[in-house]
């Protein structure tokens, strides 16, 4: 069995519990949390609760730690400082600065004598492999992500910071037409506002300014400013009705030529989930369980999807991947 270890127990940590319980070769043996460890109840009986600064003390009991915090503030400290103790796994999702997250990991990793593996969810992640694949297979032609219907977080952060807010949720959604003209195989050249429209609904607070709250998010820049926005007012009895889920997904589609140039192949892979955490944890447990072969095998230092053979990722023999699956 392999022991595994949740570090931070909101949405994703509470996801990672429940695909551990889903598979047959993994158990959990920790969680650590930066609550109070007795405030926090787990659905796993048995399983401690730990200080989040005590983790370092239970590196022998642990084969993999999944590290469930947030990119902004948390991974690129939280992840590298693990890696000194734990083979690790993260979501870090700051797209801009993964190499410079990679080479923290890599160090204590290798250091360490361990393995990290970081960016792993649906984008970065599934969505960056589908990438390479795509572009290794069509090297001329054009990539097009879309994401959504679905509920972004980081965005509906932004909009509950604005004065006047009470909650929020923002919607990315993506733009039908433009969808239909990328698999079509047009390869058109697409602004940020034609392929993605954005929905909010807010909570107001009493008495405050709509108009201003409105004018507000729509003019945001980099979150609101260069998409079509529309925003609904709505009551927090509505919110809890019909906004409390955590939905998302999305669409790569890579578009291009073969043979001669006369024929054209459209790629497609897509997503709809019920619940982005929920997914994504169980993207991280798969990998947890990579990261614990190339352990075994004595393999060290930070390790990226596109480094990890999928074999690496199911709980099956070669034999019965190669007589069902190949």
């Amino acid at each position: 069995m392999i022991r595994i270890g949740i570090y931070g127990y909101g949405n994703l940590g509470r996801g990672v519990e429940h695909a551990v319980r889903r598979s047959q070769d993994c158990e959990l043996k920790a969680v650590f949390t930066r609550r109070d460890p007795a405030s926090v109840k787990i659905a796993t009986q048995g399983v401690p609760v730990y200080k989040a600064d005590e983790a370092a003390a239970h590196k022998d009991e642990i084969d993999v730690l999944i590290l469930c915090g947030g990119s902004a503030n948390d991974l690129p400290v939280q992840t590298p400082e693990m890696a000194k103790y734990f083979n690790v796994i993260d979501s870090f999702d700051t797209h801009a600065k993964i190499p410079e997250h990679f080479a923290n990991v890599d160090a204590a990793a290798k250091a360490a004598g361990k393995v990290g593996i970081i960016s792993v969810g649906w984008d970065p992640g599934l969505f960056s492999l589908l990438r390479l694949y795509t572009n290794a297979v069509l090297p001329d032609g054009s990539d097009y992500t879309f994401w959504g219907k679905g509920v972004s977080q980081g965005h509906s952060d932004a909009v509950r910071r604005v004065e006047g807010v009470k909650d929020a949720r923002q919607y990315t959604i993506p733009v039908e037409s433009a969808l239909e003209r990328v698999r079509s195989g047009e390869n058109p050249v697409l602004t940020t506002r034609e392929k993605h429209t954005r929905e909010v609904f807010v909570v107001a607070e009493e008495g405050a300014d709509k108009a201003v709250i409105e004018e507000k998010i729509k003019t945001m820049p980099n979150y609101f400013s260069d998409y079509d926005t529309t925003v609904h007012f709505i009551s927090e009895e509505e919110m809890k009705r019909d906004h409390a889920g955590i939905p998302h997904g999305g669409f790569v589609i890579r578009s291009g030529e073969v043979g001669d140039g006369t024929n054209k192949a459209v790629i497609e892979f897509s997503l709809k989930l019920d619940s982005n955490p929920e997914f994504t944890s169980s993207v991280l447990l798969a990998f947890a369980r990579a990261a614990y072969k190339l352990n075994a095998e004595g393999v060290t230092g930070c390790k990226t999807i596109f480094d990890i053979a999928p074999a690496y990722l199911i709980d099956r023999t070669g034999e019965d991947t190669r007589a069902h699956l190949l």
